[in-house]
């Protein structure tokens, strides 16, 4: 039995299927899986997570009680739960992708959306089968008095299920997206805003990125449950029991990131987008083509800049990796799009022959993305709200004279605002002026906000994150 479990949506490990019938296995996506890996495997932890794709099922329909590592996979100790598709998808995209994502990002069109009829009565019924399945895994594979670190919106109902089946547990739950305030949160219908707080309540520790994240979540409790809040001690007394309320903001392991950041394939992306771009001062940008990111607004803010600034015309290339997110979505698709017709908007207004102002690339393709970061002068993280944002953690350390273009509303601004450049997401003409002003910055200033944003960025790796928060759980 186990000690200590990690359960999240997406794992540190996916598989795809070959026409051959083989499986390939690669790194699991996205910042959470990064920040958790090697914490994960250096004690020994075991990682729940659900199946995501058709080589994700066929793995664990060849593992034994869908333990990858009895299977003879290099995995580490990790679990891998084939939910029925159909409810997976139910639960992923309706709900937590396309509801509480958006209530906490706060991106609903409210004259339009949300709503909440009977198909979503039908949506969350597999929302509460989805958690449900995680809540019987964790008490299937926990030891007694285990350690338990529930990650995430998708798993909001999943501390206080598993309560209910392993009351001797000490479990936690961590947000790594911001938390509503309590008048947007309130646009859930009123049962289910209460089972979402309730859920996290279920645990002994709820973790927040921010204590901005963490007061809302506090508010919600007090205005929509009727808990008692201490903001002082930070705890949350509701329904006879008492969460302890914690903020960790998740930073960078910057020696590992600079010994990935200096392997070949780095260095021969290097040396690709140097022979691409020349001399030039280079502005990055490398996000998901997620609504929250602000990618249009960011490229929009770039085309105002060259018209304001004519004298930068064949001098500076605005590199845009924007990599392709949640295309069940017709939302995200069209977004995306959007952002490619921004993207040739300014290429037709301003491209010549022997100057391309934008390469916008949406093929994920990690290595690059640590070349670009390695060869910006002003790095553009820009999203209307945003748990903390790691782009704009390792960015500066991989490119420590680069300037930082920062959102007011990311998470990291509470970290690294007074020494980045900051922004409020949507004044354009803002982020312009502010792009204009990184890529002027005299060097001295920029070596002296470069290694305060690298030290403000490392100094809670993922190491030390999670450490102190099963020093929580103790």
């Amino acid at each position: 039995m186990n000690a200590i479990l990690v359960a999240s949506n997406r794992g540190p490990f996916s598989f795809t299927t070959s026409e051959d019938g083989s499986l390939t296995m690669r790194r699991g996506g996205g910042g959470l899986v990064s920040g958790l890996s090697e914490v994960a495997r250096d004690l020994k932890v075991l990682w729940v997570c659900a199946a995501l794709s058709d080589g994700d099922r066929a793995a664990v329909r060849q593992a034994p009680g869908g333990r990858l590592d009895h299977a003879g996979y290099d995995t580490g100790a990790l679990r891998m739960l084939d939910i029925p598709p159909a409810t997976f998808h139910r639960a992923y995209n309706a709900v937590a992708n396309s509801t509480l994502w958006f209530v906490n990002h706060l991106l609903y069109d409210t004259p339009n959306t949300p709503h909440f009829d009977a198909r979503f009565r039908r949506e969350w019924e597999s929302y509460q089968s989805y958690n449900a399945a995680f809540a019987l895994a964790l008490a299937e594979e926990a030891g007694h008095g285990a350690r338990i670190m529930v990650q995430d919106y998708h798993l909001t109902l999943t501390p206080a299920m598993l309560r209910v089946e392993r009351p001797d547990l000490r479990i936690s739950h961590f947000s790594h997206t911001p938390w509503a305030p309590p008048e947007y949160f309130a646009l859930l219908p009123d049962d289910v805003a209460v089972e979402v707080l309730e859920g996290v309540l279920g645990a002994d520790h709820a973790g927040f990125l921010t204590a901005r994240w963490a007061g809302a979540f506090m508010d919600c409790c007090e205005r929509l449950l009727g808990a008692a809040v201490d903001r002082v001690s930070r705890t949350v007394s509701h329904a006879g029991r008492t969460t302890r309320i914690g903020v960790h903001g998740l930073g960078v392991d910057g020696e590992a990131l600079w010994a990935r950041a200096s392997e070949p394939d780095v260095e021969s992306h290097m040396a690709a987008l140097r022979d691409q771009v020349g001399d030039r001062k280079l502005i990055v940008r490398i996000d998901r083509t997620e609504l929250s990111k602000n990618i249009v607004r960011g490229l929009s803010a770039y085309r105002e800049f060259l018209g304001a600034h004519p004298e930068w015309h064949g001098r500076v290339v605005h590199l845009a990796f924007a990599y392709p997110s949640r295309h069940d979505l017709p939302e995200y698709r069209e977004y995306t799009a959007a952002v490619q017709r921004c993207a040739k908007e300014i290429e037709d207004e301003y491209a010549t022959e022997d100057w391309d102002p934008l390469i916008l690339n949406v093929n994920d393709d990690y290595p690059r993305s640590l070349a670009a970061y390695r060869l910006a002068d002003v790095l553009l993280v820009n999203p209307i709200r945003d748990g903390m944002n790691l782009v704009a953690k390792e960015g500066p350390i991989l490119s420590p004279g680069s300037a930082l273009v920062l959102s007011r509303e990311a998470g990291a601004a509470a970290e690294l605002g007074e020494h980045a450049l900051v922004i409020n997401p949507y004044d354009v003409s803002a982020t312009a002026a502010a792009l204009h002003q990184g890529l002027v910055m005299p060097e001295e200033e920029r070596a002296r906000r470069g290694a305060r944003l690298t030290a403000a960025a490392t100094a809670l790796p993922p190491h030390r994150w999670f450490s102190e928060q099963l020093t929580a759980l103790q």
